[in-house]
């Protein structure tokens, strides 16, 4: 029950109550305080069961609920299709900012790679996972330019990615893509860093760094990092100066040695976009890696081309 929000004022020096004059009792605060608390954890649990609600609509396969928290900010891991029997798998690593109340976002841009990558993958199946295993940075100013939320959040994911290998029952081994956005894509490099990173593709878009400076420390094969840099974005060239590698080397940079893939989106939270006619440009490029047509991505011309580029 709430308790009552306001007590009469009591003044300091005087100890007098002044007639009409009020505050906020602090035992109202601390209710508030847990009311909203309670409340993330409720929207999250809403968004979650939105999209259990969702199945079957437009072809969207059964949703798996893999790992669920309300401590702190909170943790979900929500699967479009059986990861354990997809022929494809995509793990998503959301940024700064991701909680267990905005889960929503990132179940649905998960959602739009599944669409998109279903189309592409010539009647495999695919399924991609929203991870939220991590605490993620609050805020961009404050909390995003410090590190150990990457490397405090590295091993929970490594171990995540070898649970995938080991709860898979398939024929074969699965192809599997980890897509990381923002800070995400720092967790993802300081993962590799400190263990074993199970992927055979990575995908960053909007990387503020990933703590190394050349795509072939990353522990995927040679050819198989790939990079977003939207128009308008400003994460990659602010970030640089605290999560790059030697030399502040981010995946934008050519001498990387990411794939650098096309975009046609806008802004920092844009690669998910649709249009009209269905996945942008950017979507599309992450879905071709998810189903292993990485010859079919879209790729910037090499940099020595870029002035001829109108």
């Amino acid at each position: 029950p709430e308790p009552e929000r306001y007590q009469p004022y009591i003044d300091p020096y005087t100890g007098s109550m002044p007639k009409g004059l009020s505050v906020e009792s602090q035992e109202w605060k601390d209710w508030e305080e847990a009311r909203k608390n309670a409340r993330k954890s409720l929207d999250g649990m809403d968004a979650i069961q939105t999209r259990f609600d969702a199945t079957g609509v437009n072809g969207l396969p059964e949703a798996y609920l893999l790992g669920f928290s309300t401590d702190g900010d909170g943790r979900a891991i929500i699967a479009n299709g059986n990861p354990d029997t997809a022929d494809h798998q995509a793990v998503y690593v959301p940024g700064t900012g991701s909680e267990l109340g905005n889960i929503g976002g990132g179940i649905d841009r998960m959602t739009k790679v599944w669409h998109a990558a279903n189309d592409e993958a010539d009647g495999k199946s695919v399924s991609t996972i929203t991870w939220l295993g991590y605490d993620a940075p609050d805020s961009v100013w404050k909390d995003a330019p410090f590190e150990h939320y990457a490397y405090d959040g590295a091993p929970a994911f490594d171990k995540f990615l070898d649970g995938l290998d080991t709860s898979h029952t398939g024929d074969t081994d699965p192809h599997r893509t980890v897509i990381a956005h923002s800070y995400g894509t720092t967790l993802v490099g300081a993962a590799a860093q400190k263990g074993h990173v199970s992927a055979d593709d990575l995908v960053f878009a909007g990387s503020p760094g990933v703590k190394v400076s050349r795509a072939d420390e990353l522990d995927v094969p040679q050819g198989h990092v790939w990079n977003e840099e939207a128009d308008g974005d400003v994460v990659p060239d602010i970030g640089r100066w605290g999560h790059g590698g030697d030399g502040f080397i981010i995946p934008s940079d050519p001498h990387f040695g990411a794939n650098q893939m096309t975009t046609d989106t806008e802004g920092h939270s844009g690669y998910w976009d649709e249009t009209s006619h269905g996945p942008s440009q950017s979507l599309k490029n992450q879905a071709l890696v998810v189903v292993g047509k990485g010859d079919d991505v879209a790729l910037k011309p090499p940099p020595n081309e870029w002035a001829h580029v109108k």
